[in-house]
């Protein structure tokens, strides 16, 4: 299957997963921790399932890495691919409504996302790229799959412009003032979720440095989604942001650069 195909059908398993999510958020949850004291809800596991369920649907067989069954991950498959999921990226958001949690979905292939479906199901926005077709956004409220928005980072912000950092709701990081204090004069956007990533590949934010502890899971999808936008994540050091070992679920400090 080719990967503009690909991206329709993981588009359409995301948004299930999305329904799953939301018919848990209409009716109320209860909240458990997991040992590493993070929280987990019931739509977590509801869109786990329909993820799993839908991925092994498709014609070929990859192998599926998901946050909520790590342990279970097979490894990378002879073409070196794998898919990344993260069900419910944000329940800290989800739990205090809101909006800001999405759906992650990435194909990876030696190291690199080469396919990204974000979805924010409360926001009813889709977030879509893949490598060779290119990066859009879909509004849920006038969709229809032809009508997806191309988009494209801002660029450097012209001098005398502050720039637009996009930042972490629920996880300030110390290290943060420092680097803000290096880059200059600038506005803060508060986001959760992936949907920061986003906001920097459809040009609505410049920066999102995250000098805090991601896991794979949670960046994969929308780096896709970032670099078929025009854009960059990269590590403190300025490499790549990879996926290669996907045994080191932790990844490094990195920032999002729209340019």
């Amino acid at each position: 299957m080719d990967l503009a195909s690909l991206l329709d059908r993981t588009h359409t398993i995301a948004k299930q997963a999305g329904e799953a999510i939301m018919a848990v958020y209409a009716r109320g949850f209860s909240v458990e921790e997991k040992d590493d004291k993070s929280p987990l809800t019931e739509a977590d596991k509801d869109a786990h399932n329909v993820i799993v369920a839908g991925l092994a649907a498709l014609p070929e067989d990859i192998p599926v890495l998901s946050e909520e069954d790590a342990e279970g991950f097979a490894g990378v498959d002879a073409n070196g691919r794998y898919w990344l999921v993260d069900p419910l990226d944000g329940t800290k958001e989800f739990i205090k409504r809101n909006g800001e949690f999405t759906v992650n979905i990435a194909l990876i292939e030696n190291g690199r996302p080469v396919l990204g479906v974000v979805v924010a199901p409360a926001l009813e926005v889709s977030y879509l790229a893949a490598e060779g077709v290119g990066a859009f956004k879909v509004l849920w409220g006038n969709e229809t799959d032809a009508e997806r928005q191309p988009i494209r980072v801002a660029g450097k912000p012209a001098d005398g412009t502050p720039w637009r950092v996009v930042g972490s709701r629920s996880h300030p990081s110390p290290d943060l003032a420092e680097w803000l204090a290096t880059l200059g004069q600038h506005d803060m956007v508060p986001m959760g979720s992936s949907l920061k990533l986003c906001l920097v590949a459809e040009g609505a934010a410049d920066v999102y440095p995250r000098l805090g502890p991601t896991c794979l899971w949670d960046t994969g999808a929308a780096q896709a989604v970032v670099e078929q936008a025009g854009g960059r994540v990269e590590t403190l050091a300025g490499q790549p942001l990879s996926y290669a070992n996907p045994l080191e679920k932790l990844n490094p400090y990195f920032v999002v650069w729209g340019r």
